[in-house]
């Protein structure tokens, strides 16, 4: 079935079935393939995208859910004002090791400063469960969210 969907402000039209999931459509579809398969369930963020400002996990999301609604990838985050500071924090608290979960992380986290602009750890903790890092940069994760929000100077880099 033909439909449209808006994509980082571009409206494009897929023909897929209605429960296809908008993690394949983005990926398989789009070729946009910064937002990541991760579990399929929901459980570890990678999928995370936002639908009208808030992060949902696009690996259960029919694109039928999805109809002119607009959508936010990591494609186009660092376009919005909350996203250019979760992306200069990152790189400057040097949260990447692996760099598989990302994508999600920086998804769930813009959403948090752009409803929330100086969150508290308990704000963060919320926002960011169900974000899962193997490599285990939790803390250097709320350090860049912090800073993004100005409640954190920059750490100084260990040698």
């Amino acid at each position: 079935m033909s439909q449209t969907i808006n994509i980082n402000g571009v409206d494009h039209t897929v023909d897929v079935d209605d429960d296809t999931p908008l993690l394949w459509v983005l990926r398989d579809v789009l070729g946009m393939t910064g937002t990541k398969f991760g579990c399929g369930m929901a459980l570890c963020g990678a999928c995370t995208v936002h639908l009208n400002g808030t992060a949902i996990r696009s690996c259960v999301t029919p694109v039928s859910a999805v109809v002119s609604q607009p959508i936010i990838t990591i494609e186009h985050i660092g376009e919005t004002d909350a996203g250019k500071k979760i992306q200069a924090a990152w790189l400057n608290a040097e949260v990447v090791q692996c760099g598989y979960c990302q994508s999600g992380q920086i998804m769930s986290a813009t959403a948090l400063l752009a409803s929330n602009p100086k969150p508290t750890d308990a704000d963060i903790d919320a926002a960011m469960a169900g974000n899962i890092c193997r490599c285990g940069t939790y803390v250097r994760i709320r350090d860049a969210i912090k800073q993004a929000a100005g409640l954190a100077t920059a750490l100084p880099l260990e040698a």
